[in-house]
């Protein structure tokens, strides 16, 4: 419990940090007192999700295979492994960024945005878009970083974008007088700066990283990417359901879209540890089972979930509590007000068993069962999902799409849950030299 307290601590305390940010730069968005620029964010964060969730899925692969490595004692392939999959996630990012810029309008049409909304959406993903380079690169070595044992300066990696863009937000969209568009190059920035906070971790001082070379990445393909495909479409699901359940409530109007944008930045800052906690678990699942330890898997796979329900019922009460706060910090009324102090009284109950989802997913990716894990995230993002949210806004309107996803992931997660602990019973029964 200590060792998953402390990974998760330090993680939170950089990613927490980053969502904050995010969610002051909506702020301040919203302080523009133009509705299409908040619906507008909150498109382009939905269509960002997508790369974002392949640079996690790379970030879990190259972790858990340097993971494994180290934790068999092999430091010269883990630094190799480390170089080969830095380079594949640049390679591939590059490529993904230049193949989806030219339809990123077609893209926003597609999830809904429209007129003016349109407009300031397609500017903003413009210029943020190709900061997804620098972001999956910072992931990546972010995840090398817990992989050695380092949670202090994985923080940093975040931590140093987090404070770049507090200090340079309100400069570009007050001071210049950019607007979104300022908000958009201080996303450039910062991510650029998380990048070079992480090469300097593990580089310069971890010594983590080898000199790529060509036929060792050719070699380094098929373990990176027997945990990184499986995780990349795990994580996929997530951006699947959110725009489809973006595209029912924009049937509801932009002041729907409004307060789904302001909850989709609320809810990374709320539950942030959450995400911490599956990410940091990863590397001491797999160290144990690299130095063939099944019992103490299985331990760290019950104390991440007794953190994640303790810490989710924790915050609910909070949200709870302060909803009406909130609604007024952000100067909004009618139904995006409702709607915003309906998430807060009932949607720490959906963050419940999307915490053990997590978990139980660090727990497929880092044991050699990353199917699993895509299989239980894309139940939840179709059957679990689409059925319950479209019935949920005919019969209840735009709360009745909370209460859809509530449903959803009730059922796929507990079943994630009693999965990752088969799973875990089958490897401390299996022989200690398996």
């Amino acid at each position: 419990m200590r060792h998953v307290l402390v990974m998760t601590g330090a993680g939170s305390i950089g990613l927490v940090a980053a969502f904050m940010v995010d969610f002051l730069s909506l702020l301040y968005v919203s302080r523009l007192n133009n509705p299409h620029m908040t619906a507008a964010v909150g498109f382009s964060s939905q269509v960002l999700f997508f790369p974002i969730s392949i640079e996690i899925g790379f970030s879990i692969g190259i972790g858990a295979v340097v993971s494994r490595t180290i934790g068999a004692g092999n430091r010269a392939l883990a630094r190799q492994l480390a170089a080969s999959g830095l380079v594949l996630v640049a390679f591939l990012l590059v490529i993904l960024v230049m193949a989806v810029l030219p339809f990123v309008e077609g893209i926003l049409t597609f999830a809904g945005a429209r007129d003016e909304t349109l407009e300031i959406g397609t500017r903003y993903l413009a210029i943020t878009l190709p900061s997804m380079i620098f972001l999956g690169l910072a992931m990546a070595l972010a995840s090398l970083l817990r992989a050695v044992g380092d949670p202090r300066r994985s923080m940093y990696v975040t931590l140093g974008g987090g404070i770049v863009t507090a200090m340079l937000d309100p400069l570009f969209i007050f001071v210049f007088g950019l607007g979104v568009e300022g908000a958009a190059i201080v996303v450039l920035i910062s991510r650029f700066a998380c990048m070079v906070v992480g090469l300097h971790g593990a580089v310069l001082r971890h010594n983590l990283v080898g000199q790529p070379k060509l036929r060792a990445i050719g070699g380094d393909v098929r373990p990176i990417f027997y945990v990184a495909v499986p995780a990349i479409l795990t994580n996929l699901a997530a951006p699947v359901a959110n725009l489809y359940s973006l595209r029912i409530a924009a049937t509801f109007g932009e002041t729907i879209v409004a307060a789904f944008a302001l909850i989709d930045r609320l809810t990374p800052l709320a539950f942030g540890v959450l995400y911490a906690l599956s990410g940091s678990v990863g590397p001491i699942m797999a160290q144990n089972l690299g130095a063939c330890l099944p019992h103490r898997v299985r331990r760290t796979l019950t104390d991440c979930l007794i953190v994640a329900a303790v810490y989710t019922l924790v915050i609910w009460a909070v949200l709870w509590i302060s909803a009406p706060w909130l609604a007024a910090l952000f100067a909004v009324s009618g139904e995006t007000r409702h709607l915003l102090i309906y998430f807060c009284t009932y949607g720490g109950m959906l963050w419940l068993f999307l915490g053990g989802i997590f978990v139980a997913n660090a727990a497929f990716n880092n044991l050699g069962f990353p199917f699993l894990s895509t299989f239980f995230n894309w139940g939840r993002a179709t059957l679990g999902t689409m059925p319950f949210v479209a019935l949920g806004a005919h019969r209840f309107g735009a709360t009745g799409i909370i209460m859809g996803m509530t449903v959803g992931a009730a059922l796929f997660g507990l079943g994630a849950m009693a999965t990752a602990y088969l799973v875990t019973g089958r490897l401390a029964k299996a022989p200690r030299d398996a």
